[in-house]
């Protein structure tokens, strides 16, 4: 039987794997999950894992098991006495990039949600031990089939405020940036999506996986058409799916799937499709995408003042817009830096935290 390695189990990545899993009876060997002690004791009961790490040692006494691991130094324990031969990394955020190297390190594959790792770290990272699980990668993927490609797009919902007037946007509170309209994930995602931050990433992600400067994003939506493919001869194709990450994480545990993951979509029900441009005036990050994917090792500055500008929204010490202006600001600020090694990303990544932090408001 095979088996795998789970980082970020109580998250909405974390749960989907666990029902593929039992689907096509994959072993957990390991979980690992942050503070949410109740579901992943739930978890433990009905998937029986050999050891399981958890963020706060203060928490360890609360966890349903014998072997119980804490904070980053666990996770590493984990994934190194591992005998998986895959690592499910459904981390969220900075913290994930570590566990990605460890596990590439010792030759394991990677099924990752971690839109970080590569965000930060791509030019370290081994591609060929990566398999992303995220829908427009997995489509993208899903459409190229080896044949010439001119160019990729992938698909953006628009976020939380794609339909706000852009003066009522000034005054949107945290709380209004986690009403998506299309989906329900975890806080950081949402407010990324509201900025256009997530997609950003994902167009650093697809520049790494498919080692190309000619992609591009766009607005659907009604998040059913989650990447396109324009080939060299002029043809252009779609892929088409529901909002629910068990298809590319059946893809990325099996291989290769050939029996219904989710059902197929209702062509005569969905109603019209429509795309639209991401325009910098609504999300201000996007003034960066051509020089970011121009100078990808850049990511690790976006990623660390964005982490910060996020928890200031949260904290009210900043506005919405203000996300943003923090986000651009240590862009300008740090735009000379290149990292030659990971040592040299962790220290980047501390100056620009502490840069960003010392931000009055925004």
């Amino acid at each position: 039987m095979s088996s795998i390695v789970l980082l970020g189990s109580t998250g909405s990545i974390g749960v989907n794997t666990l029902i593929i899993a039992k689907r096509y009876n994959i072993a957990i060997e390991a979980l690992v999950a942050g503070n949410n002690i109740d579901l992943l004791n739930e978890q433990i009961k009905e998937h029986n894992p050999k050891v399981v790490a958890i963020a706060n040692e203060a928490d360890k006494d609360k966890v349903d098991h014998s072997n119980v691991l804490c904070g980053a130094d666990g996770i590493l324990s984990v994934i190194e006495e591992s005998k998986s031969k895959t690592v499910v990394n459904a981390l969220v955020g900075y913290a994930g990039l570590a566990p990605t190297l460890k596990a590439t390190s010792l030759g394991k594959k990677v099924a990752l949600a971690n839109k970080e790792s590569l965000v930060v770290a791509g030019e370290f990272i081994d591609m060929s031990l990566i398999t992303p699980i995220d829908s427009e990668h997995f489509g993208l993927w899903y459409l190229m089939n080896e044949r010439p490609v001119s160019k990729l797009y992938i698909t953006a919902s628009g976020g939380a405020f794609r339909d706000w007037e852009l003066e009522k946007m000034k005054d949107a509170t945290f709380s209004d940036a986690l009403k998506h309209p299309n989906w329900s994930m975890g806080n950081k995602i949402t407010i990324d999506s509201a900025t256009m931050t997530n997609k950003l990433f994902e167009l650093l992600e697809a520049k790494w996986l498919f080692d190309t400067n000619n992609i591009d994003a766009v607005i659907e939506k009604k998040s059913i058409i989650h990447a396109l493919a324009e080939f060299k001869d002029g043809s252009t194709t779609a892929h088409f799916a529901g909002v629910d990450m068990k298809l590319p994480i059946a893809f990325a545990l099996r291989g290769e799937v050939s029996e219904a993951i989710l059902p197929p979509t209702d062509l005569l029900s969905m109603g019209a499709v429509e795309f639209l441009p991401i325009k910098a005036e609504r999300y201000p990050i996007w003034n960066i995408k051509e020089h970011i994917l121009n100078n990808p090792h850049l990511g690790v500055v976006v990623n660390a003042a964005n982490e910060i500008a996020i928890k200031a929204f949260q904290q009210e010490k900043c506005s919405f817009f203000g996300m943003s202006k923090m986000v651009l600001d240590a862009y300008e600020k740090f735009g000379d830096v290149k990292a030659n090694s990971i040592d040299e990303i962790v220290e980047i990544d501390r100056e620009v935290r502490a840069y960003v932090g010392s931000f009055k408001s925004m």
